[in-house]
């Protein structure tokens, strides 16, 4: 899979396109299938494609979520800085009033963030320029 390869389902982007795989390595997503979809078992709402940060991670461990230490048990090799990882929508939420939300892969970030948050806010941290 690329970053360009769509979803094979049905699921829709921000942009309202189709959804592209956020990112294969380390694998991310509620199905762990690389994209940012999400269904109504997913309570954490893990809708919102973001490129990790040093702050951001540290942001989150701070807030409880550590997700820059490896947990072998789960497969989870740990996150650093460039990685793409599928965000919770009120995480990012939080982050984002914190003035700490990492840049966001509006191509990636499937619709259903926008029951959280804006496109506007969305797009103000828009990790490539979009026309």
């Amino acid at each position: 899979m690329t970053a360009s390869t769509p979803a094979r389902s049905n699921s829709r982007n921000v942009l309202g396109a189709p959804l592209k795989v956020c990112g294969c390595q380390p694998m991310t997503g509620w199905y762990r299938n690389g994209f940012c979809e999400t269904d109504p078992s997913d309570q954490g709402q893990h809708s919102i494609c973001c490129v990790m940060t040093e702050s951001f991670l540290r942001y989150s461990k701070a807030q409880g979520n550590d997700l820059s230490t490896p947990v072998p048990a789960f497969q989870f090799p740990g996150l650093k800085p460039g990685d793409h990882w599928c965000v919770c929508a009120p995480r990012w939420k939080q982050a984002y009033e914190d003035g700490m939300a990492p840049k966001v892969c509006l191509e990636s970030t499937e619709d259903t963030a926008l029951q959280v948050v804006s496109l506007e806010q969305l797009k103000e941290h828009a990790h490539q320029t979009i026309s």
